[in-house]
């Protein structure tokens, strides 16, 4: 890493003045209360989520499951759920979290293991594991292990990198980083995965440019990575497909293209004001998974363009936010861990606008606070605890 770090860490000077504080993170352990205006904006999302659940998927849960409040009734609970857990994340300290997040990783491994072996098959994808209550996606926590873990890492041989040149440098910056996001990538692949691999890969990458690499060593990196996912979604034959349907989707009205289609005319006759809360007419099987990866196309439909807009500009908040907690704390590793989980919601975000307006190939990418499923919400929820626990040792203005 360069001498001027990027987000993550501080400069050479700071590190001679203060090695023990930057290094390790202790600050004294100094703490404010947690971050009211990003808590707020946690409540408002998953509140609006929540509702949306209820209207877009009652036609769709009467049909499948012979009960209209099939998808909001289990949102409900996964979102009290969600919000104990961050409670408890919230008064988590900096030490706890660091200190078991290789076990996070290791377990996550397993469980990506696992999940080959006794995963349920879903929709055509074996990437669940049945706890007989509810089903395990191992992938969704592996978004928030790699986060944690490449934050460890880079705060842990922080001292160890300093002054180091050449491949010494490129090695421990870089190659080995990008070890722990190939393992879980490799694992998810096995799942026939394209956006949980997409996902990890971007995430990793934002984590090893925020903690300071060298553009020229991580795009380097990164080009052979991304040359692995083009052939993988080139020389697969589901994901091929799917290329092919994405670049023309009116050629397979029946056959893969109709989500598609379905949902670009959902937002297109949401207008600029929507059909209003509850009105939307595509939901009834027309757009498919309506309270899932497609949510957005209903909540075009029913709240129009304001109200979309309205929804983007509270992400927005939300990350800028999240940004904001990070880089107001001294601890390299909390400060880390913030930028990484708000920079997940971020990619998560685009990727699944530009999924829904077919910008970029349908994955299957999920809505942060909208789409349903009980461990992306109890996890993300998780996520938001641990950004409230930055907050407490972040010197922010309230």
């Amino acid at each position: 890493m360069d001498n001027s770090y990027h987000f993550g860490k501080a400069t050479h000077s700071e590190q001679k003045a203060e090695p023990i504080r930057r290094i390790t993170g202790n600050v004294g352990e100094k703490t404010h209360k947690i971050d009211g205006f990003f808590l707020l904006l946690v409540i408002i999302l998953t509140v609006t989520g929540t509702v949306m659940i209820a209207s877009a998927g009652s036609a769709y849960a009467l049909a499948q499951y012979g009960d209209s409040f099939h998808f909001i009734s289990r949102q409900i609970m996964f979102a009290a759920m969600g919000f104990f857990v961050l409670a408890l994340f919230s008064r988590t300290s900096r030490d706890t979290i660091h200190k078991y997040t290789t076990h996070l990783y290791i377990v996550t491994v397993i469980l990506l293991i696992l999940v080959l072996i006794i995963g349920v098959n879903l929709n055509g994808a074996k990437r669940w594991i049945n706890l007989g209550f509810a089903t395990f996606q191992p992938s969704e926590l592996a978004k928030l292990s790699i986060v944690l873990m490449l934050a460890k890492y880079f705060t842990d041989t922080e001292a160890k990198t300093v002054g180091k040149r050449g491949f010494s440098r490129f090695l421990a910056d870089t190659l080995v980083p990008f070890g722990y996001i190939g393992l879980f990538c490799a694992l998810i692949a096995l799942e026939k995965h394209l956006s949980g691999i997409i996902i990890i890969g971007m995430i990793g990458c934002s984590m090893i440019f925020l903690a300071g690499a060298k553009i020229k060593n991580l795009a380097s990196v990164g080009a052979v990575g991304i040359s692995g996912v083009a052939a993988f979604a080139l020389f697969t034959d589901y994901t091929k497909k799917r290329i092919d349907i994405w670049r023309n989707p009116e050629l397979y009205p029946r056959d893969g293209g109709w989500q598609t289609i379905q949902g670009r005319m959902a937002i297109g006759s949401g207008g600029l004001w929507g059909l209003g809360l509850g009105n939307s007419r595509l939901k009834y099987s027309y757009v498919s998974e309506p309270a899932n990866d497609f949510i957005f196309t209903v909540t075009c439909e029913e709240l129009g363009f304001f109200g979309a807009l309205i929804i983007i500009a509270l992400f927005a908040l939300l990350i800028y936010r999240g940004y904001v907690i990070a880089l107001r704390c001294e601890d390299t590793f909390m400060r880390l861990v913030a930028l990484g989980i708000s920079s997940k919601i971020a990619i998560q975000v685009i990727l699944n606008i530009a999924v829904v307006t077919n910008v970029f190939p349908n994955t299957g990418i999920a809505l942060p606070f909208f789409s349903y499923g009980g461990t992306s919400l109890i996890i993300l929820l998780m996520e938001m605890g641990i950004i409230l626990s930055v907050s407490r040792l972040s010197n922010i203005r309230k």
